[in-house]
């Protein structure tokens, strides 16, 4: 059974699947701006919702911090800059990969 968690590297720009602390996969990804950075720290996948519609993209998967979450785009040029208000874009090919793999209580890691 796979043993999965989520590290974000904010410098990188990009979101990792390990299995087991081992990459599997690594993902583009978009994050917050200066003024809106995405939160550092150690957080869970706390729900799942598919076409949240808006700005979220193709699936939304929310953190345990409130009102974070990681999600799909509906400006696939974002993808690689700062340009969210905290939360973790992704292209929405790469957030409906994702989406199927992980369950709902993936540790999630956002770091620096």
């Amino acid at each position: 059974m796979p043993n999965y968690r989520i590290i974000v590297d904010l410098s990188q720009r990009m979101l990792y699947l390990l299995d087991n602390n081992v990459v599997t996969r690594g993902f583009p990804v978009g994050i917050g701006k200066m003024l809106t950075v995405s939160p550092v720290g150690e957080y869970t996948i706390i729900n799942k919702q598919p076409n949240p519609g808006g700005p979220f993209g193709a699936f939304w998967m929310g953190l345990s911090k409130p009102h974070y979450g990681i999600h799909g785009t509906n400006n696939p040029s974002s993808i690689g800059h700062m340009v969210s208000h905290g939360c973790i874009r992704m292209y929405n090919a790469d957030v409906l990969v994702l989406a199927a793999l992980i369950p709902i209580g993936t540790r999630v890691t956002i770091r620096e």
